[in-house]
Order: structure tokens, then C-alpha cells, then sequence
């Protein structure tokens, strides 16, 4: 499992997506590539404003892997783990960073870093949650 420290691309699925509003002013200009993928063994749920992924594998999660621009990586993972209010080891995250395998559309596997719902949000939304059909963020 790599560490905090890995140089892996992020597989978005929500608001950081090349087109949504989070993608703007945080990535444009900062990705080398953003490739279309899914991420299997995951379901989407609507959430305020935008989605949450959360680990299930019945489920699968259509968005895209970017690859931050080598020296602006640090910097890029760091706003990204705070736009997802996710710190290391912390109580109390909305998300987790993990490492999942992504599949492009052309068909290559790659591992990634990925946010997915963690405790009592993951907990409401297994129990309440609406989830998107067919896992696609855009085709809500």
C-alpha cells in the first residue's frame, strides 16, 4: 500500500471532473492528463451539492484520472485533501484517501488516489442515501 508520500494520479468523480465547478479553479492547469475511468466496487450518492463514493462492491463510479503536473504535485494533493476536509489519521474525516485500481475507457488498469465517505457520513448514506444511477456524476 503506498504511502501518503506516493506520486499516484487522483480519480475524480464529482465536482473536480474537467467541466465542473471545482475542476476550474483547482486543477485547470495543474494536470498533465485527465483521462475518463471507472472505479469499480463503489457507489455514488447524491449529496449536498456534490457527491459522495463509498466502498461497495456492487457499485461502480464513472469520473477521471488526473495526473497533477510533477512539481506542483505536493501542492495539488494538498489542496485537494482540503477541499475534501481529509487530513491523515485525523477523527472525524467526510472522506478517506485511499489507493483503488481505476480502469480507463481504453482499458488500461492503473491505481489511484481516491476519496471515498468514511464513519457517520458513509453510515447515513448506506441507510439514506440516494444513490445516482449508473454512478455518473455528469449523466445525473
Amino acid at each position: 500500500m503506498p504511502d501518503d508520500d506516493s506520486r499516484l494520479p487522483f480519480f475524480v468523480y464529482g465536482t473536480l471532473r474537467p467541466g465542473e465547478i471545482n475542476h476550474s479553479w483547482l486543477l485547470r492547469g495543474r494536470t498533465t492528463s485527465e483521462t475518463p475511468a471507472v472505479l469499480h466496487g463503489a457507489l455514488l450518492f447524491e449529496g449536498p451539492g456534490y457527491p459522495y463514493a463509498v466502498a461497495d462492491e456492487r457499485g461502480r463510479v464513472h469520473g477521471d484520472v488526473i495526473h497533477p503536473v510533477e512539481d506542483l504535485y505536493q501542492e495539488v494533493l494538498a489542496d485537494l485533501d482540503r477541499l475534501e476536509e481529509y487530513s491523515p489519521d485525523a477523527p472525524g474525516n467526510l472522506y478517506v484517501r485511499v489507493v483503488r485500481d481505476v480502469r480507463t475507457y481504453a482499458g488500461q488498469t492503473l491505481p489511484a488516489w481516491v476519496y471515498l465517505a468514511v464513519g457517520d457520513r458513509e453510515r447515513k448514506l448506506r441507510a439514506e442515501g440516494r444513490p445516482i444511477a449508473g454512478g455518473d456524476w455528469k449523466r445525473r
